[in-house]
């Protein structure tokens, strides 16, 4: 299979793009810049503007899987909000117009999305799945909300939209930053401890975009967290326990809203959403709970 990949050498396209070598396809990275070929044998690169230029250059794939994006880890100032929404729209856009510029269009379109997009969860609220409705309250939901908009104007027979959880993993993403007060001895919950925290392992999320490239009855929403969603306070004594740390520092929301601002409901809110689709097509997650999880990521089988 011929597949491109946006943001393939980000933290998570890096684990898509090499499993999809492992198994044998053709993979083309579309990125800011393609002034270093790689090496290896199947893997290709080619930049945004060629792409909106030649899209020849590229041809016909079988698969797009979009997963370019500002992180949303940054100040979220007004120049930050824009960033963080324009270059999931503009990915979008540049995919829209090239899908319906090639002679034979992709069989499947993976577009990352986000898990916010149902909104924050109380602690006795029922769980989301992708047929809940999407409550729009805040920035992230509101940016999940034209992103899927943006996404849902690709013309592919099929289209994905991976509403993504928190990913772990020890050497990218927002984990390690979280992993790092417990290895200074200084870890524990913020604030309630009550807020939902949708995760998934990083081998879990690889395996599931390629579940949803292979399988053609997923279309759609599809949640990619793992089965148990745990709360904050529940997700810290796990990494206490498997670092070997203590979990007893407590940070209260106000000084982190005093030093994160809005940025700060990252930390402080949060969405229990379950992966039906996932489970009712048959995937099998590896890392169901917290515990296996942490076990593998700190390496203690």
């Amino acid at each position: 299979m011929k597949v491109a990949v946006t943001g393939g050498t980000g933290y998570v396209g890096s684990h898509v793009v090499k499993a999809l070598l492992e198994r044998g396809d053709e993979v083309w990275i579309i990125s800011r810049s393609s002034s270093k070929q790689p090496a290896e044998s199947g893997l290709h690169v080619i930049n945004w503007q060629e792409l909106a230029d030649t899209p020849r250059k590229l041809g016909n794939v079988d698969a797009i899987v979009n997963l370019a994006g500002e992180s949303i880890s940054r100040r979220w100032t007004k120049e930050g909000k824009h960033a963080i929404l324009q270059s999931r729209l503009d990915a979008a856009n540049a995919i829209e117009k090239f899908v319906a510029a090639v002679d034979v269009m992709p069989r499947v379109v993976v577009n990352a999305s986000g898990i916010s997009i149902y909104g924050n969860s109380a602690p006795d609220e029922a769980a989301a799945d992708e047929s809940s409705p999407s409550r729009i309250a805040d920035f992230l939901a509101s940016v999940v909300e034209k992103w899927e908009a943006a996404a849902d104007r690709i013309p592919a027979p099929r289209l994905v939209k991976l509403r993504i959880g928190l990913v772990l993993g020890m050497e990218g993403g927002a984990f390690p930053k979280m992993v790092l007060p417990y290895r200074l001895g200084i870890g524990g919950r913020m604030g309630s401890g009550k807020q939902w925290v949708p995760w998934i392992h990083e081998d879990d999320m690889t395996r599931l975009i390629l579940f949803c490239l292979d399988n053609p009855d997923v279309a759609g929403p599809v949640n990619a967290c793992a089965p148990e969603p745990v709360m904050n306070d529940t997700f810290g004594r796990a990494i206490g326990k498997a670092a070997g740390r203590p979990h007893w520092f407590p940070v209260p929301a106000f000084p982190l809203k005093a030093a994160l601002g809005e940025l700060s409901m990252l930390l402080l809110e949060g969405t229990r959403a379950v992966p039906r689709k996932a489970l009712d097509n048959g995937f099998v997650f590896d890392y169901p709970t917290v515990e296996r999880a942490f076990e593998q990521l700190f390496g203690r089988h």
